[in-house]
């Protein structure tokens, strides 16, 4: 029908459709479903264009199945709104899933910050966060008044009541007790009966599950812990928390069944919510520098000031994926990526391996990305095609096409990008002012690699009235999919390269090598050395609560996933100094921490434990240090004077004897460190030197692995390397020679570090 009418149009000399502005047939169809028929339209064209419009609006898209990939927030609001805005319950029921109600989500499982991070520490579980926020956007009305019997009023106070309780987040111990407690089961008690029995339900299996009554003592969203709850409670109750790291077959069912079961209670359809896996999994960023870091918390705090380079998942298990998961991407009619954190969102996603060859599979599905609008810092702030221009559309397919297994090919086709043109200019001068950068569309590149971009004004304006902000309008979004799907026999085919074949569903992978361990049990690592640590003061003056300062040691540690457990093996015991008994020399320096050999010691000066980011940088310094131990038997300092000159000075550095020592480093590994702080062999291979000129500022090799040591695991923790990394950074020219070989010692610094330092070793190495 819809077909018919576009012939009928276009056999007019002048088509209807000539007389809108947009370039691409999709943005016509796209615009005359937002915006109806412009009014200076004639209006014998304009019977045409409200028939088409009417067809395309009104032709059926209950029984159409769309599956939407993506991370947390940017997923959850365009499938029914962002669920943790404090005025998401005022309109619920928004997005695709009005439209379209057999949406699902494939979710990603990467995230370690906040309370999903907190949650790690304790279980064997994947981050359950955005699969919380994105089952909450999930809510359908239309469930609701079925299993409960209610109108749609009542549906939506209902969704209300179910976002104050899953949004509710606590810093103190939750407790049967308190005040906060009694506000949740109130709010419970206001639901349906059968859904107040089975949150109730699931509120008193947090307290009774002696795996789970553990995380109330941390900061929660309240909302995970019931998921975790819903997942838990589909476990043998036999089954100690810690064999379930053991026992990822028993999770794999478990995550399925309990996701399922609460979504089915709270209104949301059947599978709406899965994970990409059911494996614990984190995320691993290089950067164009050369430098890796670990957790995905990490790459948006990070300002590296390279771009991202490469995206990978380390998987602590064998990776499992649902078989339901790639039947409904099979059976999919229309497939979307959705906008969200360009490393952390899509890329993990289609890591998973199976996942992308399940899209490229599925040829008779429409294939959308929805583009991000904003640079977002840490992430697309650094084009790794040109640092120097912000960032365009095309830098975002190229990432994914780097990163995701296969490239991009057959995993979309169109690209619906927001139109600036639809801004007004003051808004993106205000934002421009603020720093916030729109990601340019470019349309020719986009043409050129095969890809069709579809500009249209998909913005909230009630968002951008309400909150100044320009975001992703769900209501206008699923429209444009409606067009997009409902027109889509008007469009030009749009070829997909040629496949050597299906792929078929295979639900089992092996671990890669270096699989690391679960984020809990590196937890349980790291407190268990802790807790044989001596810990104490010298001085009388000095008065430190040991216990909070073990606390705080334990959660630094665990904010840095690339530390390896084993790194921890270097050290006995943590010295604070008070700051009058401190005698070490600050000539060359200022760093007011160091690893001592003699009792295997990190000794702090005392005021800098006060404040935790110079505990940090001073832990992460002598952390450094510890790895190479007693290295050093003997160092020393001869004037070098010629003719009564002073031209300046010669350190010696003689090694400890290679059955001596307690040395992170092997013997070849020490003599490459060694070369890198260009120390100078001698003809005695335990026989260092280096000539400091007169004037001449010297960071000798046990200080600076301390100091590279806390600049790779943050740069921010040592601004001394920062400075010195810095001609990395410069445009390279041969007009300069000494700036190459510069350059080239901080690249090998750097892979040193990557390569022998960081690098993790397999799972049974380091855990027994």
């Amino acid at each position: 029908m819809i077909l018919e009418k576009l012939r009928e149009i276009q056999n007019i000399q002048l088509s209807p459709l000539d007389l809108l502005p947009q370039l691409d047939l999709r943005e016509k169809i796209i615009d005359l479903v937002l915006r109806g028929v412009p009014d200076h339209v004639h209006a014998s064209a304009k019977t045409h264009l409200l028939a088409l419009r009417q067809e395309l609006l009104e032709t059926s898209v209950e029984d159409v199945k769309i599956v939407v990939f993506g991370g947390g927030t940017g997923l959850s609001n365009i499938v029914g709104g962002d669920s943790r805005r404090e005025n998401w319950a005022q309109k619920p029921f928004v997005g695709l899933k009005e439209i379209f109600p057999q949406t699902r989500s494939i979710v990603c499982v990467t995230d370690n910050g906040g309370s999903t991070g907190e949650l790690l520490k304790d279980l064997p579980l994947i981050a359950v966060g955005d699969m919380r926020h994105v089952l909450l956007s999930s809510i359908e009305s239309s469930n609701l008044q079925k299993r409960y019997t209610v109108d749609g009023f009542e549906a939506g106070k209902i969704a209300a009541i179910l976002a104050g309780i899953f949004n509710h987040r606590f810093t103190e111990p939750f407790a049967r007790e308190t005040t906060q407690f009694q506000e949740i089961a109130d709010r419970i008690s206001a639901l349906p009966r059968a859904l107040e029995q089975y949150l109730k339900y699931l509120l008193d299996y947090l307290f009774s599950d002696q795996c789970l009554a553990v995380t109330l003592k941390r900061p929660h969203c309240l909302g995970n812990l019931l998921l975790a709850a819903a997942v838990y409670r589909e476990i043998d109750e036999s089954t100690i928390s810690d064999q379930l790291g053991e026992k990822q077959e028993s999770l794999h069912r478990a995550v399925f069944k309990g996701i399922n079961a609460l979504a089915k209670m709270i209104g949301a359809c059947d599978r709406a919510v899965l994970p990409c896996t059911s494996t614990p999994a984190q995320l691993r960023v290089l950067y164009t520098n050369g430098v890796e870091i670990v957790g995905e918390h990490k790459l948006s705090e990070s300002r590296r000031g390279f771009p991202v380079d490469s995206v990978e998942v380390d998987y602590c298990d064998t990776i499992r994926i649902y078989d339901e998961v790639l039947a409904d991407i099979a059976n999919a009619d229309i497939l979307i990526l959705a906008p969200g954190s360009l490393y952390s969102s899509i890329i993990p996603v289609f890591k998973v391996p199976g996942l992308a060859d399940a899209v490229r599979n599925n040829r008779k599905a429409l294939k959308v990305l929805v583009s991000n609008l904003w640079v977002q810092a840490g992430e697309t702030d650094l084009s790794i095609a040109d640092p120097e221009r912000k960032f365009h559309v095309s830098d975002m397919i190229r990432a994914y096409e780097k990163n995701i297994p296969g490239g991009t090919r057959g995993l979309f086709n169109e690209v619906l990008c927001i139109s600036l043109n639809d801004i007004p200019a003051s808004v993106l001068q205000r934002y421009a002012v603020e720093g916030k950068i729109p990601i340019f569309v470019d349309r020719e590149r986009l043409f050129y690699e095969h890809y069709i971009p579809i500009e249209c004004g998909v913005y909230s304006r009630e968002a951008l009235v309400e909150r100044g902000v320009i975001q992703h309008d769900p209501d206008i979004l699923a429209l444009a999919i409606k067009g997009l799907y409902n027109g889509r026999a008007c469009f030009s085919a749009h070829p997909e390269p040629s496949s050597d074949g299906e792929i078929g569903p295979t639900t089992r992978y092996q671990p890669p090598a270096g699989v690391r361990i679960l984020p809990c049990q590196k937890f349980r690592g790291i407190n268990e050395k802790l807790a044989q640590v001596q810990i104490h003061c010298v001085g009388d003056d000095l008065k430190l609560d040991t216990g909070k300062l073990q606390n705080d040691i334990s959660d630094i540690f665990w904010n840095h996933p690339v530390i390896p457990l084993h790194h921890l093996q270097y050290f006995d015991a943590i010295s604070c100094i008070d700051r009058q008994l401190w005698n070490r020399d600050q000539q060359w320096d200022n760093v007011f921490s160091f690893f001592d050999p003699e009792d295997r010691s990190i000794k702090i000066r005392g005021d800098q434990v006060a404040v935790k980011q110079k505990l940090e940088i001073a832990l992460m310094i002598a952390l450094g240090e510890s790895l190479i131990g007693n290295y050093a038997l003997k160092k020393e300092m001869h004037e070098v004077i010629i003719d009564h000159l002073h031209l300046g000075r010669v350190y010696h550095l003689y090694l400890q004897e290679k059955d001596q020592r307690r040395c992170f480093l092997d013997n070849d590994q020490l003599r490459s460190f060694l070369a890198l702080a260009r120390m100078c062999p001698t003809e005695d291979e335990n026989h260092y030197t280096r000539l400091v000129n007169k004037g001449e500022g010297f960071t000798p090799p046990g200080l600076l692995m301390g100091l590279m040591y806390a600049w790779y695991v943050d740069n921010r923790l040592a601004s001394h390397i920062e400075y010195k990394m810095s001609v990395m950074k410069i445009n390279q020219t041969d007009l300069i020679p000494e700036q190459l070989k510069m350059a080239e010692r901080r690249r090998k610094m750097v892979s040193f570090f990557k390569d022998v330092i960081f690098k993790p070793l397999p799972r049974n190495s380091i855990w027994p």
